[in-house]
């Protein structure tokens, strides 16, 4: 039998492309696929921090809430949520914790974290705000980085307030009020400023027991020992909002603290 090599050699060709071009299509759907599984992995972690956060009064659940929150930002660099959601983490264990490594960890990791929100979604305002406060802890932490900071959580809480005014009950306003609290005179705080603040801000945090507690402590530092007291007492009396349970909890011990003194 006569073969034609010529027309084998060009179906053996042709064969030789179709493979090509099926391997080049697996290859190149292979890291799309690859991409929607990280991303709904860390959407299953995001979701499962979400659940941790609501019982972070247990430091164990916030530390396992930051583990897993480390999982989705390696999963998904580009999660503007689980970026935020970190920070806002970072900055309750970082507060709460009495280990001053970890607190500084936190703090410093906080920052990251927020810093990488803002770039990822500049016109919201968490990534703002949780910035703001992981340098409000550090601050704190060390005169030097405090003293460096005032500007920058200044200007992230304006940011915050030009955003969304009534960001998370006016904590914005709550925390632009405790940096005049805190910093020297000297160095721009300004106790009747903060006072001022804290009353405009007042019709947004009304419902926010640690905004209370920030007011009242402005009317001690001018002066104005009643108007201190009733903001104190009106948080022992105050009925806890259930996503801020732990928040409130912290406020009503300093108030206690405070009235303890004899105003």
């Amino acid at each position: 039998m006569q073969i034609n090599h010529e027309n084998r050699n060009h179906s053996y060709l042709i064969l030789l492309a179709l493979s090509l071009i099926a391997i080049t299509a697996c290859s190149s759907h292979a890291p799309v696929q690859e991409m929607a599984q990280d991303k709904t992995a860390a959407a299953d972690m995001m979701a499962q921090a979400e659940k941790l956060y609501q019982q972070r009064s247990d430091m164990a659940r916030a530390r396992e809430g930051i583990v897993a929150l480390r999982q989705a930002t390696a999963l998904d660099s580009s999660s503007y949520d689980a970026a935020w959601k970190f920070a806002r983490l970072a900055y309750y264990v970082g507060f709460h914790t009495d280990n001053t490594t970890e607190r500084d960890k936190m703090y410093g990791d906080g920052i990251e974290a927020g810093r990488r929100a803002i770039k990822l979604q500049d016109g919201k305002p968490e990534g703002h705000f949780w910035l703001g406060a992981n340098l409000g802890g550090k601050a704190q932490t060390s005169m030097l980085s405090g003293l460096s900071a005032v500007n920058e959580i200044r200007g992230e809480m304006e940011r915050v307030i030009q955003l969304d005014e009534g960001f998370q009950n006016g904590s914005a306003y709550m925390a632009l009020g405790q940096i005049d609290l805190e910093t020297p005179r000297m160095l721009g705080g300004d106790s009747k400023r903060a006072v001022e603040i804290l009353e405009k801000g007042l019709r947004f945090g009304d419902s926010n027991a640690l905004f209370h507690l920030r007011l009242g402590q402005a009317y001690l530092a001018v002066g104005r020992k009643e108007d201190a007291r009733k903001q104190l007492e009106g948080i022992l009396t105050s009925t806890p909002n259930p996503d801020f349970l732990p928040e409130h909890q912290d406020a009503v011990k300093q108030a206690r603290e405070l009235l303890d003194k004899g105003l």
